[in-house]
C-alpha cells in the first residue's frame, strides 16, 4: 500500500504559501479538500498505530455502553451521581466516534484527505461535545458538593426534576455557542495552502488555512470561552476546595477516606480532561514544541474517554457490584437455556 509522501505535503504547503505572500491568491480556486498529516509520515507505524487505535476504540465503546446498561437497568445506580455518569458515559462515545473512525481509516488506507464540509462537521461535534463535557464535569462536581458539604439538603436539592434540568442545561449549553461558531466558519473561505498539521480538525489550525478575515469569529470565540470554558472550570475547582476543606474536617480517619472514596473517581476524571486541554492550548506553538502538542491532544480526544469507564469501574464500589449482579445474572440466564 502506498503512502502518501509527507515532503510531497510539505512542498505543496510551501508552494502555496509563496503564491499568498506574492498576493496572487484571488487566482487560486477554492480548496475543497484538507490533507490531515495525522500522527507522523512512517509507513512502518502505520498498520501498529491502527491496531492500537482500533484496541482503544473498542475498548472506550464497550466500557462507556456498559457504564450506560447497568446505570440504566440496575436500581441502586438510579441517583443523581450515576445519572450524570450515565450521561458522561453517553457523551463519551459520541466525542470518540467524531475523531477514531476517521482516523482509524486514514491508518489503514493512507487516505489523509478530509472535504472541507467533514472537516467543519467534525469541528463542530469536537466543539459540542468538549463544551458539553465541561459543562457536565462541573455538574457532577456539584453534585458531590451537595452530598458532602450539605448531605441533610442532598435529597431535597438534588430532586429528580433538577437532574433533568441541569443536564439538559448542559447539552443545550453544548449545542448552542457551537452552532452560532459554525454560522461563522460556515462564511470562511479556503483558497490554500490545503495542508493541516494535525490528525483532527481543530480550530487554529482550519483558521491558519483560511483566506479569509478571521477577526469576527476569533472575536466571538472570546466572547463565549469565559461562560463556555472558564466559567465550568471555576465552578469545578470551587466545588472541590469546599469538599477538601470540609472532608479535612471530619475527625475520623475511616470518614474522611469514605467521603474523599465517593469524589475520587471524578476528581481524577477532571484532572485529566483539564489538565491535558490546558497543556494542549498553553504550549508555544512552535515547530519544536509540534509532536507533543499532538501527543497530548491524543490524550484529551482518545484516552480520556477510554479512562472514564476503567476509572469508574475500577474505583467505584457500587458500579463494581452492579456489574457483578449483571454477570451472575447472564450466567443465570445461560444455565437456564442450556
Amino acid at each position: 500500500m502506498v503512502q502518501p509522501n509527507l515532503s510531497m505535503f510539505i512542498t505543496f504547503h510551501d508552494h502555496r504559501m509563496q503564491l499568498m505572500e506574492k498576493g496572487d491568491v484571488e487566482n487560486q480556486t477554492d480548496v475543497t479538500e484538507f490533507i490531515l498529516l495525522g500522527l507522523g509520515d512512517l509507513p512502518e507505524l502505520q498498520i501498529p498505530l491502527f491496531l492500537v487505535f482500533l484496541v482503544i476504540y473498542i475498548v472506550t465503546m464497550a466500557g462507556n455502553f456498559l457504564i450506560i446498561a447497568l446505570v440504566v437497568t440496575d436500581q441502586h445506580l438510579h441517583t443523581p451521581m450515576y445519572f450524570f455518569l450515565g450521561n458522561l458515559s453517553c457523551l463519551e462515545t459520541c466525542y470518540t466516534s467524531a475523531f477514531l473512525p476517521r482516523m482509524l481509516a486514514s491508518l489503514l488506507t493512507g487516505d489523509r484527505t478530509i472535504s472541507v464540509g467533514g472537516c467543519k462537521t467534525q469541528f463542530f461535534f469536537f466543539c459540542f461535545l468538549a463544551t458539553t463535557e465541561c459543562y457536565l464535569l462541573a455538574v457532577m462536581s456539584y453534585d458531590r458538593y451537595l452530598a458532602i458539604c450539605k448531605p441533610l439538603h442532598y435529597g431535597t436539592c438534588m430532586n429528580g426534576k433538577l437532574c433533568l434540568q441541569l443536564a439538559a442545561g448542559c447539552w443545550i449549553s453544548g449545542f448552542l455557542p457551537c452552532t452560532i461558531v459554525m454560522c461563522f466558519m460556515s462564511q470562511l473561505i479556503f483558497c490554500g495552502p490545503s495542508v493541516m498539521e494535525h490528525f483532527f480538525c481543530d480550530l487554529t489550525p482550519m483558521l491558519k488555512l483560511s483566506c479569509s478575515d478571521t477577526s469576527q469569529i476569533m472575536l466571538v470565540l472570546y466572547i463565549f470561552s469565559f461562560p463556555d470554558a472558564v466559567s465550568p472550570f471555576l465552578l469545578t475547582l470551587t466545588s472541590y476546595v469546599c469538599i477538601v476543606s470540609t472532608i479535612l474536617r471530619i475527625p475520623s480517619t475511616t470518614g474522611r477516606q469514605k467521603a474523599f472514596s465517593t469524589c475520587f473517581s471524578h476528581l481524577i476524571v477532571v484532572t485529566l480532561f483539564y489538565g491535558t486541554i490546558m497543556i494542549v492550548y498553553t504550549l508555544p506553538k512552535s515547530s519544536n514544541l509540534r509532536a507533543l502538542n499532538k501527543v497530548f491532544s491524543v490524550c484529551y480526544t482518545v484516552l480520556t474517554p477510554l479512562a472514564n469507564p476503567l476509572i469508574y469501574s475500577l474505583r467505584n464500589r457500587e458500579v463494581k457490584e452492579a456489574l457483578r449482579k449483571a454477570v451472575r445474572k447472564c450466567l443465570a440466564l445461560t444455565k437456564k437455556s442450556d
